[in-house]
């Protein structure tokens, strides 16, 4: 296919991370084009007029949205360090779980971090639910007995889970709460320590002290007295997410 692989994203967005991490493990080389989400690019409106959202792939005449749905088309264009198993069931599973981390547990964890009060603690316990939901399939689920739920090395569903882990350690230090506890949550804990110490995974985690800074900035804007509308980074990549 003619044309290199260049990349859309923002530096804040954990779905962009998800792909870069993926390309990484690929060994594809690639342009990366970060995005000022104040002051959309023609390039990204043109390539994604539907959601106007970060990431977005382009190789060659394919542009491609929605960081699993690039995930899938990165896993079978480039074949090497499979993302997935060619298992039909195992790759429904790890669509299940994907859909579920998008779906229920990052939205869980950007309410604590956005709401106060009895909405926060509410919020607080849908993410301990969700964690524990993920810590016994971990233990007696379907990736029982793995180090990862890729297996020996992470995968597809580490990728989405993992991608935004930073936003965890990061939401408890601005907003005061604690989301992931070893004690309650063990093999999740564990699994979690293993992923971020992967040198891929540090290739792509900004400076703590970055993240720490924007999140800080973000969280006193929406939490004011007179709470204004998300800004456009948080709206413009696909869903501000800590998982």
């Amino acid at each position: 296919m003619a044309g290199g692989v260049k990349l859309l994203g923002a530096w804040t967005s954990s779905y962009t991370h998800r792909v870069q991490l993926a390309l990484k493990l690929k060994g594809v080389e690639f342009e990366y084009v970060e995005e000022d989400l104040r002051n959309k690019s023609p390039l990204l409106l043109l390539h994604n007029p539907v959601y106007k959202k970060v990431p977005v792939l382009i190789y060659g005449n394919d542009a491609i949205a929605e960081s699993t749905v690039i995930l899938e088309y990165i896993d079978e264009t480039w074949k090497q360090h499979p993302l997935m198993t060619d298992n039909s069931s195992e790759r429904a599973k790890v669509r299940f779980w994907s859909h579920f981390t998008d779906d229920k547990l990052g939205p869980a964890v950007g309410d604590v971090f956005r709401q106060r009060g009895e909405e926060q603690r509410a919020a607080l316990d849908e993410v301990h639910r969700n964690l524990k939901t993920l810590e016994d399939e971990l233990v007696q689920g379907f990736f029982k007995g793995r180090k990862f739920f890729g297996g020996e090395k992470m995968g597809f569903l580490d990728i989405v889970i993992g991608c935004g882990s930073y936003w965890l350690w990061v939401f408890e230090e601005v907003v005061g709460v604690k989301l992931v506890d070893s004690e309650a949550f063990p093999r999740f804990f564990s699994w979690l320590r293993d992923f971020e110490e992967l040198p891929e995974v540090k290739e792509i985690i900004p400076p703590a002290d970055k993240l720490l800074e924007y999140a800080r900035g973000i969280h006193q804007m929406i939490t004011s007295v007179a709470p204004v509308a998300p800004v456009e980074e948080a709206a413009s990549v696909e869903q501000t997410s800590a998982a």
